[in-house]
């Protein structure tokens, strides 16, 4: 299951940013999963709370937004919202999609005390 060794990452982050500007613990830790990022959300959130005991995430609140995602159709140039990186053009049936959209997975922000 990569989404433990991506709760890793997400722990080393709050670390590092515990290091430019101290506090003592999060209190909400909030995060964007995109539809296309290859995140099983529920693993990941899994993974967190399996970690978080004795960090500066034991007892934070986590929101993770799931962003759908979008596409651009180079066939017919428009923008299109796609479920999975395998979809056709919803518009045209092209398979020849570039996705543009929900393909992050990041910190949105921390809610932090000292």
């Amino acid at each position: 299951m990569h989404e433990m060794s991506l709760a890793g990452g997400i722990l080393k982050l709050v670390d590092d940013a515990a290091a430019r500007d101290p506090f003592a613990r999060v209190q909400r830790l909030h995060l964007q999963a995109g539809a296309l990022a290859g995140v099983e959300v529920r693993a990941l959130r899994f993974a967190l709370e399996a970690m978080a005991p004795g960090t500066r995430l034991e007892g934070a609140e986590i929101v993770i937004d799931e962003p759908p995602g979008q596409a651009w159709c180079l066939r017919c140039g428009q923008t299109v919202a796609i479920a999975s990186r395998s979809d056709d053009c919803p518009q045209c049936g092209s398979h020849q999609l570039q996705p543009t959209g929900g393909t992050e997975l990041k910190v949105v922000d921390l809610m932090v005390t000292d």
